[in-house]
């Protein structure tokens, strides 16, 4: 809600509201879970890659709570904990995938084709070489007009338009990789034209413009997946990452479960967007292994290469 006004994640309002929440929230935590902090047996926080200073805040924290506590330091990547919040159990028979498996994890920052192995044993096989999915759809919902945070509402005026209203080109990278700047630019030049001709294009247009984009972008997201799956043999599926909350890419690879064979794992809408949960169940895997983290961590703002 403090970014709305400006349309978009103000790093330094983050870190600022991060900070003056972190102790409120982790006593909340603990009053809801019915245990007090002396029955903890180690303190996981994300390293990164993300905002360094709310990354900053929350690795300053978790370091003096496990020294006032003498219990371990466990550091989480932020994009192996999307993946494997697939193996948060609410019920005992939610399922969880089995290893091999890939997971599409699409963000505003990150859009990549994940082949996961094991827990900690995961390969990035293909990504956007320029723009996240996520972005594109955030692009698109500005041109628009729509108000920050933009993906949600362009996937809830999409199911109100025709996605064969408009069509935009489909970018041909090599290999499992993504390209989505082009697109957005076309999209950009479509609406400024358009306009020029009719200053009500945007108002008369709306629901089939983000029915329109959103179909291109979901398509072009899942036929990179479906190569990566027939290519490699695998019919594990997963998604996830904040645009794994959208319907249609949601949708679409429920439909793949039944034309394609796939095995498909969807993460509950808790899980989608940025969570504690998935910070909590990869510290606890790593906690099985016994794999701690000194006190000389640094945060990181992103990864140069792997995951």
């Amino acid at each position: 809600a403090i970014h709305k006004k400006y349309g978009g994640v103000v790093p330094e309002l983050a870190s600022r509201a991060h900070q003056q929440n972190i102790i409120p929230v982790i006593d909340s935590a603990l009053q809801e879970a019915n245990i007090n902090k002396n029955q903890l047996h180690a303190i996981a926080f994300t390293r990164g890659p993300g905002l360094l200073g709310s990354l900053l805040v929350g690795s300053s924290f978790a370091k003096s709570f496990s020294l006032g506590l003498g219990i371990p330091l466990i550091e989480v990547d932020h994009l192996q904990a999307h993946i494997l919040a697939h193996f948060i159990q609410d019920n005992p028979d939610d399922k969880i995938p089995k290893f091999p498996f890939l997971c599409l994890t699409v963000s505003g920052g990150h859009t990549q084709i994940v082949l996961v192995k094991d827990h900690f044993d995961m390969t990035i096989i293909g990504q956007t070489i320029d723009d996240a999915a996520g972005e594109a759809f955030d692009k698109a919902a500005k041109i628009l007009g729509l108000p920050y945070p933009g993906g949600p509402l362009v996937d809830k005026y999409a199911k109100l338009g025709n996605p064969g209203s408009f069509h935009f080109p489909e970018p041909s990278m090599p290999d499992y990789d993504y390209s989505f700047s082009g697109l957005k630019t076309s999209f950009l030049y479509k609406i400024r034209d358009e306009l020029k001709l009719n200053p009500n294009f945007i108002e008369e247009n709306r629901d089939n413009l983000c029915a329109s984009i959103q179909k291109t972008i979901v398509q072009v997201l899942i036929k990179k997946l479906e190569i990566a799956a027939k290519e490699l043999g695998i019919s594990e599926i997963a998604i996830a990452g904040g645009v794994s909350a959208n319907s249609q890419l949601r949708q679409t690879l429920l439909d793949n479960q039944e034309k394609l064979g796939w095995n498909v794992f969807i993460p509950k809408f808790a899980y989608t967007t940025d969570n504690a949960a998935m910070i909590a169940i990869t510290g606890y895997l790593k906690y099985l292994k016994q794999e701690f983290t000194d006190f000389e961590a640094t945060s990181y703002a992103r990864k140069d290469s792997g995951i």
